[in-house]
């Protein structure tokens, strides 16, 4: 099968370079495309060196810091739709989501995807989750461990996913399953896309399964989460909630309530 990293990125000049390497060592026969929003540090140049000398690299440039939701809804569109990547670049067949800072594994590139075919039955979307037994979180902060815990428990409850970690990044997509869910219709912009993208998935017919991973907070620069993007997470979570037991409901619920 032919695997290709999504890999978002902004002000990554120092994780960047060791972190390619260590893909290309732990999964080499992947192709990865760094999606880049414009960053002020100069990580779109170093992608662009990077790619030239390490092959299987390419690099979209975007023209300003437009977020992680359009930044995979748009490295999504170019590995499915196969716009503006070289004539000769491959098909994908599964896309590989991942932060560029080592807080996800390189080395769990192959784990993840395997786990696609490893079920009694195929599986659509494989996430590498900290909350499943065997999953572990490493140096974060107790009120992050505490936050990221009682969001994703609040998400999984008000959507009915049964996933543990609907916020997890480091996720093994089948792209036909990808293609089918329409990222390019989801509105999310922070990490709250995650979840819209697992909702839609699931809501289409796809199977979820997670497998654990060990997440480690970044190696260098800083954490791109906000207050911002955590109400507009919360918001959106409740909002789609509501959405989905309204519709469930026989219009003489509806008019009871």
């Amino acid at each position: 099968m032919t695997t290709v990293v999504v890999l978002p990125t902004y002000n990554e000049i120092e994780n960047l370079e060791p972190f390619l390497r260590e893909v290309r060592r732990e999964a080499p026969d992947v192709c990865v495309l760094v999606v880049d929003d414009d960053s002020p540090d100069g990580t779109g140049a170093l992608a662009d060196r990077l790619a030239g000398e390490l092959g299987n690299v390419e690099v979209l440039h975007r023209f300003s810091k437009q977020g992680l939701g359009s930044a995979y809804r748009e490295g999504f569109d170019r590995v499915l739709e196969r716009r503006g990547l070289q004539s000769d670049a491959p098909r994908a067949d599964v896309i590989v989501s991942m932060d560029a800072d080592f807080s996800h594994d390189p080395a769990a590139i192959g784990q993840l995807v395997a786990a696609l075919d490893a079920g009694p039955a195929p599986a659509d979307l494989v996430i590498g989750s900290r909350y499943v037994p065997g999953g572990r979180v490493v140096h974060w902060p107790a009120h992050r461990r505490l936050l990221s815990r009682w969001g994703n428990r609040y998400t999984s409850w008000a959507l009915r996913l049964g996933v543990a970690d609907c916020t997890s990044g480091f996720r093994a997509y089948r792209a036909d399953a990808l293609r089918a869910a329409e990222p390019s219709s989801t509105t999310a912009e922070g990490y709250a896309f995650l979840t819209e993208l697992v909702r839609l998935l699931s809501s289409s017919g796809g199977t979820v399964v997670e497998v654990p991973i060990t997440f480690v907070d970044r190696r260098h620069g800083s954490s791109k989460m906000s207050w911002r993007i955590i109400v507009e997470s919360m918001v959106l979570v409740s909002r789609w909630g509501f959405a989905d037991r309204w519709r469930r409901l026989s219009p003489s619920q509806r008019l009871a309530r």
